[in-house]
């Protein structure tokens, strides 16, 4: 299929591209930007006049729910809502059922995904065997089978001996370790962020400590080993400054955030509105300050949708027993959207942080438009808003604190490795 993209105003902060300019893909590549290559005839224009066009989103944190979780999604109904939101890769954390940590598992994951041909999965292998933070698992062998870090999910390592040890054997293999930085005693029960809100609901709280205090752990045996290690969702002003200041000592880290927290505090909860049940919790207005500074100064390096369908009958409780989650694929564009909107961020900046940002932690092809890089597009309308219902949603899981907000960013089409994956209202003719 040979594509020829026409009009579109063009932006890729991989090469702090912004211009109106005509893209051409042959073989499942870009192979001309603003000018075709010679012979170059399309089988298909597309006219994307009054959109943009964007390399396709990388996402570093979305749970697919397979292998064993299916009742939540299946792996067709996620990679339909990725398609509608323009997310053509994304990263596939350990804690499915079961765990990710034997080779099998995660061909077998790796060989549905690409037989549904849209987009890019990555999984992450587990960090030690069940996660259960005891024994390493065989890295190099999980690598082989795909795995393109190792993580241990949500679940905290207790034995700093066993973290030690991860962290040796990743540096001296070139392994990056996903870590998200959780005491595993502080605040194990709680269920909201510690504060008034949850003094007030009555509701067990999760110190911001919990993660300080985990960081410091591991910037000590980062230090030591300086070993390649990914922060994921780090939620309080403390935390950032901890990263902030470890950034700038040079120890060899990096940092996403999830797109809710960019948005929401502790106030959200309400009333117990178990929409806003999530891990880690909603903290408060000056931790949302805090993330939003630290993705504008560079001290974060990419925003995920740290999706997690969940089903009605797991939602549906009271705050305390539901399961935290909630969809993110389809809003991950838009939360962005809104956000460098509301802060005056520029496009090419904001924009980096869910293509290019992403793309450097994992180190594969995606993320950009450069000349002879796989073609995976994202076209969308800037202007255009939608309502965030269940009906329109893709992924089989509808909970999301977002329900009923107005959002900006329709997505217009999808191209993955060349091929129209996903498409609503765009004019073209074929060749």
């Amino acid at each position: 299929m040979k594509l020829s993209i026409q009009n579109g105003r063009v932006l890729d902060p991989s090469q702090g591209l912004d211009a109106v300019l005509d893209v051409f893909i042959a073989a499942g590549r870009i192979v001309g930007l603003g000018s075709p290559p010679e012979g170059f005839t399309a089988n298909r224009t597309i006219d994307a006049r009054g959109l943009l066009v964007i390399p396709g989103l990388v996402d570093l944190a979305a749970r697919l729910r397979e292998p064993g979780l299916e009742y939540k999604a299946t792996l067709e109904s996620e990679m339909r809502a990725a398609m509608a939101g323009g997310v053509t890769s994304l990263v596939c954390p350990p804690d499915t059922d079961p765990v990710l940590d034997e080779p099998g598992l995660v061909q077998m994951l790796k060989h549905r995904a690409r037989s549904l041909s849209q987009a890019h999965v990555y999984p992450l292998g587990a960090l030690t065997l069940g996660l259960k933070g005891e024994t390493l698992t065989e890295m190099a062998e999980l690598t082989e089978a795909g795995c393109i870090g190792f993580s241990q999910a949500n679940v905290p390592i207790t034995d700093t001996n066993v973290l030690l040890h991860a962290l040796e054997y990743a540096r001296t293999f070139g392994y990056t370790v996903w870590l998200r930085p959780q005491d595993a005693f502080l605040g194990r029960s709680g269920v909201a962020a510690s504060g008034a809100v949850a003094t007030r609901l009555g509701l067990p709280g999760i110190p911001v400590i919990a993660e300080t205090v985990a960081l410091h752990t591991l910037f000590e045996i980062v230090r030591v080993t300086q070993a390649r290690v990914h922060l994921c969702r780090i939620g309080s002003a403390a935390g950032l400054d901890m990263v902030r200041a470890a950034r700038r000592e040079g120890l060899p880290v990096t940092a996403d955030v999830g797109a809710h927290y960019i948005h929401l505090t502790d106030m959200d909860v309400g009333y117990f509105d178990a929409q806003c049940r999530l891990d880690p919790p909603l903290r408060g207005q000056q931790d949302r300050a805090a993330i939003r500074q630290a993705l504008a100064d560079g001290t974060v390096d990419a925003i995920c949708s740290d999706h997690a369908p969940v089903d009605d009958d797991a939602k549906q409780l009271p705050f305390g027993e539901a399961e935290p989650g909630s969809t993110g694929l389809e809003l991950l564009l838009s939360l962005t959207l809104k956000w460098a909107r509301e802060e005056d961020i520029g496009l090419l900046a904001a924009l980096a942080l869910v293509t290019s940002g992403p793309a450097a932690i994992i180190g594969r092809e995606c993320g950009t438009l450069a000349l002879g890089e796989p073609a995976d597009l994202c076209i969308f309308d800037a202007e255009a808003y939608w309502k965030v219902e269940p009906r329109v949603l893709k992924s089989q899981g509808h909970n999301t604190p977002f329900l009923g907000y107005e959002l900006p960013g329709r997505v217009a089409m999808t191209v993955v490795a060349g091929h129209i994956t996903y498409e609503s209202l765009v004019s073209s003719r074929h060749g």
